[in-house]
């Protein structure tokens, strides 16, 4: 404990005096989150493009290029074979056809069961329609954009109209980006991506809400204290809360990044992701955006 109220007590670092080039950096990778959305894409899952999700344990002697020639001879539309956290797990997907349902999905299956025959196990299937496959889109869509609209509210109900617009534009700067490096490097994008997501907008907005909850008290404390000054003194008091928070949520979050298997790795590599960029977004991008916008000083007149 006497580490961390030495933090608290003599940190003094001028966080705003790098607030140009935070801007920038923050335009520039939100430009290029677009640039990749737009023109690579999202690699969608099963989840969001509809299809036919196999899982089977291979026998060691049987390799994923005779899986590949054995499937391909099936003609049941584009199939793709990765293995899946160990070597002798196989992961088959089917994406839909248009030409093809719900029954033609288990005909696939029971067809690459008698293909493959006895050399692998299958563990597990998942079937997808198109239609659900797109409401899916719609009600992961839907559910991020009511989650900043709702934190945007209670921003604006707790603090003042200045602090909410600087909490949904570090929302939605994290959002962006991570879905940004998620297109760059064509990860798998699910369900499972969409409730990490979620989780990002309620961790980045607690981080922002102690540091404007700072800057509000000081701002009642020191009357006549420079505005600037002021927000890098708030954001040095609540830079060992900020710190210790992120260090022991990024613990168990590599933990179960490297422990966790194959499952959960696409929904702990989002998390730590949105800890980093929603960390530097409440100490860079949220606080200055008050500065920006002028925040009102006298706050014993709600």
């Amino acid at each position: 404990m006497s580490s961390i109220r030495w933090i608290k007590k003599d940190l003094k670092i001028n966080f705003l005096r790098v607030k140009n080039i935070a801007t920038i950096v923050s335009i520039l990778a939100i430009i290029s989150s677009l640039f990749f959305l737009v023109y690579k894409n999202l690699n969608f899952g099963i989840d969001f493009k509809g299809g036919t999700l196999i899982e089977i344990k291979k026998d060691e002697n049987l390799s994923i290029a005779e899986i590949r020639n054995q499937l391909s001879e099936l003609n049941i539309g584009d199939i793709q074979i990765q293995t899946f956290g160990s070597d002798d797990i196989i992961l088959i997907r089917i994406e839909n056809s248009t030409n093809l349902d719900a029954n033609a999905d288990m005909s696939s299956i029971e067809l690459i069961r008698s293909s493959l025959g006895n050399d692998v196990i299958i563990q597990r299937t998942e079937i997808v329609g198109p239609k659900v496959s797109s409401e899916l889109i719609q009600k992961g869509i839907i559910a991020i954009i009511i989650a900043v609209f709702l934190m945007l509210f209670y921003i604006w109900i707790r603090f003042e109209w200045q602090f909410s617009i600087g909490a949904v534009t570090a929302l939605i700067h994290d959002v962006m980006i991570t879905m940004g490096i998620f297109s760059f490097l064509q990860i798998e994008f699910n369900l499972s991506i969409i409730a990490a997501l979620l989780t990002i907008i309620g961790y980045s907005m607690n981080d922002t809400v102690v540091v404007y909850d700072r800057i509000r008290e000081n701002l009642r404390k020191y009357k006549q204290m420079n505005i600037f000054d002021l927000i890098n003194q708030s954001l040095n008091e609540t830079m060992s809360r900020t710190l210790l928070t992120s260090v022991t949520t990024l613990l168990a979050l590599f933990s179960l990044y490297f422990l966790g298997g194959e499952v959960l790795k696409g929904f702990t590599l989002a998390m730590i992701i949105g800890v980093f960029i929603g960390t530097y977004s409440s100490v860079f991008i949220a606080s200055q955006i008050i500065l920006y916008l002028n925040v009102k000083r006298d706050w014993s007149k709600n």
